[in-house]
């Protein structure tokens, strides 16, 4: 046990100094965390070439991520999803099914590989950077698809900083009442924590309902992530594909679905839900830094541009969704 924990301590310090780092940056200058991450990640690249933290870096891009993204289940709740309606439940299901499918088919489009459509377009359906990761993790574990993965880390964190400015202003201006305008912040912004933040510049009844709309949205993560291990996860080659692949379901989703159950019981006190969903956060975070720290900008720059113009699509195309419904919403 001992040389396992020196074996992983100096990658994983690495990446909690980053995380600690970006917290201090976004707390008292503003953005998204989870870029400062990334970013500094990024620039320090030279450090994963050492051999002594290298096995800690790893072990947060893979272990630490998949820990982070079963302890999101906390933050759901069968009473948030119940809440906004079955129409808006319905919509949000198939924009995020459609935007997933239009990312497969857009890959093919501009032939690249299938696996690279499916991340772009569950990170912009679902949940942004988390949504990236965990995808990524259920599929082929390829260089390319390393650095695709990388690529959609930034593109959506920076779409979604955008958008988080452009929507509540946009809305304003087209004068669309709070509930509508909080259902369509919480279906198209891709981050949680911009989702958060646009709905507040909207005003409080707006953020509130854009945080459930989102937060169903991330409930989301667990079908989309399940079909997709199932029908194009790394190990479906050795196996029948279909329902039978089902002993294939990553551990860390199981763990997500039971603490939403456990959350939606209410049978933990708020300061441990509270204390579980940070946990969760940090953890992102630690997992996006050691992802940063793994790769370079040149091998970035090798994907070329088409998933740029993949994320752009999916981001007008998930939007062109939500404004036709709230267009007609009653």
């Amino acid at each position: 046990m001992l040389k396992i924990i020196q074996q992983y301590f100096p990658g994983l310090l690495v990446c909690l100094v980053i995380a600690m780092s970006t917290s201090f940056l976004s707390d008292n200058y503003g953005g998204p965390q989870l870029l400062y991450a990334l970013l500094i990640g990024l620039s320090l690249h030279f450090l994963y070439l050492n051999e002594t933290v290298k096995p800690g870096i790893d072990f947060c891009a893979k272990t630490v991520l998949r820990l982070g993204v079963a302890l999101l289940g906390i933050r759901i709740t069968f009473a948030d999803i119940s809440a906004i309606g079955i129409n808006t439940a319905l919509i949000v299901i198939f924009a995020v099914a459609a935007t997933v499918c239009l990312g497969y088919f857009l890959a093919k489009f501009l032939k690249l590989s299938p696996d690279l459509g499916l991340i772009a377009g569950g990170s912009v359906g679902i949940c942004g950077a988390s949504a990236a990761l965990a995808v990524a993790s259920v599929l082929p574990k390829t260089k390319e698809n390393e650095r695709f993965t990388l690529l959609v880390v930034v593109g959506v964190t920076v779409l979604s900083t955008i958008v988080m400015v452009v929507y509540p202003f946009a809305l304003q201006l087209l004068d669309v009442a709070a509930l509508p305008a909080g259902i369509f912040l919480g279906a198209t912004i891709h981050d949680v924590a911009q989702v958060v933040a646009a709905g507040m510049l909207f005003g409080p009844e707006a953020g509130d309902v854009a945080t459930v709309v989102k937060l169903f949205r991330v409930a989301l993560l667990l079908p989309v992530v399940l079909v997709i291990s199932i029908f194009f996860g790394a190990e479906k080659s050795s196996q029948k594909m279909g329902w039978g692949s089902l002993r294939l379901i990553p551990t860390f989703l199981l763990g997500f679905v039971a603490l939403s159950v456990i959350a939606s019981m209410q049978i933990l006190p708020s300061s441990v839900t509270h204390s579980i969903g940070g946990a969760s956060r940090w953890m992102l975070v630690i997992a996006i830094a050691a992802a940063g720290l793994k790769t370079n900008f040149q091998e970035l720059a090798k994907l070329g541009w088409q998933p740029v113009v993949m994320l752009v699509v999916e981001t007008l195309f998930i939007a062109s969704i939500g404004l036709v419904f709230i267009t007609n919403f009653e």
